[in-house]
C-alpha cells in the first residue's frame, strides 16, 4: 500500500507552526499553508484508518461538545473525530447544567475543562453572539491554564457560528479537491453559491459565508446569487473580494440564479435567512419579544414563498458546464416532493448526487480530527510517521 509519506512530504513544505496550542475560529484567520496542512493531515488520518492503522494519540481525555442548535452530521463528526484520536466525548447539556441557573462563562469553561483536550461549540443562530461566545470560552480556559487551574488549555473548534462554518466548508472543499483531481485543478473553475427556496425560516448564514470566504482563496471563480433582500454580512463579502483579488480569481454577486448556474463547475444551492432579518431576530430574542418573533417568522415565510422558483432543478443543472456540475449541500436538504412540497432541490437531482453528497459529508470527521491533531501535536510529520511505523491495528478481527 502507499504510505503517509505522500502527505508528510507536502506537510514538510508548509508553515503551520502557529496552529500548535491554537484554536480554530474562522477559515480566513488561517494562512494558506495552515489550510493546506488541515487538508493533508485529514487525508493522512483517513489513509491510516482505511488501512486499519490506529490513529489514537491520546490514551485518555475528553472532547467536550456544546450544541446550541440542532445537529446530526456535525455532532457525530465531532464525536467520531475525538474517538479517532483516542478521546471520549461528553456533551454539555446547558438545560441540565448550572448554566441554566446563571453560572458564568468563565466558571463553566473551567469546570468542564479539567481533563478536556478539546471543546467543540456550535452557536450559529444569533448574529454577533456565537463567535463572541467562543472567544469568551477560549479567554476563560487560557486564563485558567495561566493561573495553574488547568493542566492544559483545551483547543476550541468552531463547529458553526454566526459568521462561518469552518468544519463544513473545509470538508466541502476537500471533497471538491478530490473530485477535481487536486487543489491545483480548482484554479479558474466556477462555483455558484446560490440561495434556494425553503419552507422554513431562520437558516444560518454561516455556510454561504464560509463558502465565499474559502473557495475564493482556492482560486475558484465564485458567484454568490440570491433574491434581492437576502444579503449576507458585508464584512464577509469584503473578505471574499480581497481573496479573489489576491488569488487572481473572480467574485461576483447576482440576483439571477440562472446566471450563477451558467457554465458552473460546482453548484451549492442552499437556503439562508437575510442578514438584516437575523439581526432583527437576535434583537427580539434579547428582549424576550415572542410576539415579535412570531410576526417576523410569518413575514419571512411569506418572503421566502415569493421565490419558490429558486430551486435546483434539472433545467438549472442543464445550464452548468456540460450539464455535469458537481452538486454540493451541507445536508439535510429540503427536497421537493420528498421532505416538503417545494424545496431547495428537485428529487431527481438529489437522487443522482446522493452518493457524492454522502462522500462530501464523510470528510468532516477527518477535518475536525486534523484541526485537533495540528493543535495538539508539536511535530505532526513525525507523529504521522510514528503511527504508521507502529502500525497498531485499529481492529483485530482476522
Amino acid at each position: 500500500m502507499s504510505n503517509v509519506k505522500q502527505f508528510t512530504d507536502k506537510l514538510e513544505k508548509l508553515n503551520y507552526e502557529n496552529m500548535y496550542n491554537g484554536d480554530f475560529f474562522l477559515t480566513w484567520e488561517k494562512t494558506d499553508d495552515e489550510i493546506q496542512a488541515v487538508y493533508e493531515v485529514a487525508d493522512a488520518l483517513r489513509h491510516l484508518r482505511e488501512n486499519n492503522v490506529s490513529t489514537k494519540i491520546f490514551d485518555s481525555g475528553l472532547g467536550i461538545s456544546l450544541f446550541r442548535d440542532n445537529s446530526t452530521r456535525t455532532r457525530f463528526s465531532f464525536a467520531s473525530a475525538c474517538n479517532l484520536l483516542g478521546l471520549e466525548v461528553q456533551d454539555l447539556d446547558e438545560g441540565k447544567s448550572q448554566i441554566a441557573h446563571g453560572e458564568t462563562v468563565r466558571e463553566t469553561a473551567n469546570m468542564i475543562s479539567f481533563m478536556a483536550d478539546v471543546i467543540g461549540i456550535r452557536d450559529d443562530m444569533y448574529i454577533g453572539k456565537g463567535n463572541t461566545y467562543m472567544h469568551n470560552v477560549v479567554d476563560a480556559v487560557t486564563q485558567g491554564h495561566d493561573d495553574g487551574v488547568l493542566e492544559q488549555k483545551p483547543t476550541l473548534v468552531n463547529l458553526q457560528c454566526d459568521i462561518d462554518h469552518p468544519t463544513q466548508i473545509l470538508a466541502d472543499s476537500l471533497h471538491v479537491i478530490h473530485e477535481l483531481g487536486g487543489i491545483e485543478n480548482l484554479k479558474g473553475k466556477k462555483l455558484a453559491m446560490t440561495w434556494a427556496y425553503s419552507p422554513s425560516y431562520g437558516k444560518p448564514l454561516s455556510v454561504p459565508q464560509g463558502a465565499i470566504g474559502l473557495f475564493t482563496r482556492l482560486g475558484m471563480d465564485v458567484t454568490l446569487a440570491y433574491p434581492e433582500g437576502y444579503e449576507v454580512m458585508d464584512e464577509v463579502v469584503e473578505v471574499a473580494r480581497k481573496n479573489a483579488e489576491k488569488a487572481g480569481s473572480k467574485f461576483e454577486i447576482t440576483n439571477d440564479m440562472k446566471e450563477a448556474f451558467k457554465d458552473a463547475d460546482v453548484v451549492y444551492p442552499k437556503s439562508w435567512a437575510p442578514f438584516k432579518a437575523m439581526e432583527e431576530r437576535t434583537d427580539l430574542y434579547g428582549k424576550g419579544d415572542m410576539d415579535g418573533i412570531k410576526a417576523l417568522e410569518k413575514r419571512l415565510l411569506a418572503q421566502n414563498a415569493e421565490h419558490k422558483d429558486w430551486e435546483c432543478t434539472e433545467e438549472m443543472m442543464s445550464l452548468t458546464k456540460e450539464g455535469k456540475a458537481l452538486y454540493l449541500h451541507c445536508l439535510p436538504a429540503d427536497i421537493t416532493d420528498v421532505s416538503c412540497e417545494h424545496g431547495e432541490v428537485a428529487a431527481s437531482v438529489f437522487d443522482r448526487y446522493r452518493d457524492p453528497l454522502y462522500k462530501e459529508a464523510s470528510f468532516k470527521p477527518y477535518i475536525i480530527a486534523a484541526m485537533i491533531f495540528l493543535a495538539k501535536v508539536k511535530d505532526p510529520v513525525a507523529k504521522l510517521k510514528e503511527l504508521e511505523e507502529n502500525a497498531k491495528k485499529r481492529q483485530n478481527v482476522d
